[in-house]
């Protein structure tokens, strides 16, 4: 068998329960995530349900923020986004305003494989999905205790509502990248945005190039962080670039583009990737990056704080 790698990510913190109280919750998350997706590549199928698969299984731990357990908006609302992309042809899917659909990862998934558009957002993504077989859940489905207890407090505690003034951060995003036995390579990315968002808005986690990028000539990557930024920044995009146009290495480019090229503006984030090689990279500048790797030739890692 070729090389086959798996890196998935559960969200960058600042300040957190990543970093508090529910570490083993994550560590158990990221396990059960990174097993579905590895057996994936293991049985020999390819990298884009590698990634799908653990996607799919952060979407549906509550721990994380995507899918169920999504953080509510201004209007304590679920909407949530994602995007998927291969790294032979640079097909991709990506869906926005999501709020019916239990695993968004599936409609990004079932955009690029078979419609001709690369995005969907709100009401016809809904339609989209139902159209292809996927069922539409009540909206009630998507919010945990958790989320609606936050939402809650937040309308009675104005220090509670940091978060929208960017005092207090959260990045919830989930994300996976992957090689699998032919070469090729595969990233996905999904989240809830951010906790009392403003209502309609979108971040980088369902933008190519922005959230997630994979290119057979050089890695595939899926960000976390500070979504306004990494849109700004073309984060996934500008990591492939630097290791084409500049030979860097893979640890090299994601530690170029988080740390150095972007001094100014210091924005927080992070970013897992593995390149053609199936070599994994991991880099942050957040608290901690919830983080797990495996491949054929390395043993099963995870990590949260630095």
């Amino acid at each position: 068998m070729g090389k086959i790698a798996l890196a998935i990510h559960g969200g960058a913190n600042s300040g957190s329960d990543c970093s508090t109280g529910n570490i083993l919750l994550y560590e158990r998350g990221l396990e059960q995530a990174i097993t579905a997706g590895y057996n994936i590549l293991f049985q020999g199928r390819s990298a884009i349900d590698a990634v799908h698969a653990a996607v799919m299984a952060m979407e549906d731990n509550p721990i994380f923020n995507a899918g169920t357990g999504s953080a509510l908006n201004e209007k304590g609302e679920v909407q949530m986004e994602a995007a998927i992309m291969e790294g032979r042809y640079l097909h991709a899917g990506s869906v926005a305003l999501v709020d019916q659909i239990k695993n968004p990862i599936s409609l990004a998934k079932a955009i690029m494989e078979d419609s001709s558009q690369s995005m969907l957002a709100g009401q016809a993504a809904v339609e989209y999905a139902t159209g292809h077989g996927m069922m539409a859940l009540h909206k009630d489905y998507f919010i945990t205790n958790h989320q609606r207890e936050s939402f809650l407090k937040s309308q009675d505690d104005a220090a509670y509502r940091l978060p929208i003034d960017g005092k207090k951060k959260a990045y919830g995003t989930v994300g996976a990248v992957a090689l699998d036995k032919y070469g090729n390579l595969a990233a996905g990315t999904s989240t809830g945005g951010p906790a009392l968002k403003k209502s309609g808005r979108i971040g980088d986690s369902c933008i190519i190039g922005a959230g997630c990028y994979a290119n057979n000539k050089t890695c595939a990557v899926s960000a976390t962080g500070d979504s306004e930024y990494i849109m700004r920044l073309l984060v996934a995009h500008d990591i492939s670039n630097i290791m084409e146009y500049r030979g860097a290495t893979l640890q090299e480019a994601c530690d170029y583009k988080i740390f150095e090229k972007h001094k100014d503006c210091r924005p927080e984030m992070g970013v897992v990737s593995v390149d053609s090689l199936g070599n994994a990279a991991f880099s942050f500048s957040t608290n901690c990056l919830c983080r797990a790797s495996i491949s054929n030739y390395q043993p099963l890692c995870i990590a949260i704080q630095k």
